[in-house]
């Protein structure tokens, strides 16, 4: 899978996931109330998968959702010169 977060998507991923990862862990320990009974375990669990995928895919750069959805916000390079053999791909003219 090539890579398809960058820019301010990677931006937000890297502080809403690590957020959303202290929320979720500070609930489930009990730190934390987010709301009454089983709907506020529900929550915090919710929490804390969202906030290791969104910490995992600024991480890696590589979102299976931005895939299937076709986005892409990376800016990088293609493809690399080792990838092509071509010493002159991914300069600029």
């Amino acid at each position: 899978m090539e890579k398809n977060v960058g820019g301010y998507d990677r931006g937000i991923r890297f502080i809403v996931g690590p957020v959303l990862l202290i929320v979720g862990i500070a609930a489930v320990a009990g730190l934390l109330s987010i709301a009454a009974g089983a709907v506020g375990a529900a929550l915090a669990v919710l929490a804390l998968v969202v906030g290791a995928v969104l910490t995992t895919t600024a991480i890696t750069q590589k979102c299976p959702m931005n895939s299937l959805l076709g986005v892409n916000t990376y800016k990088g390079m293609a493809r690399s010169e080792s990838e092509t053999g071509d010493p002159q791909a991914g300069r600029p003219s």
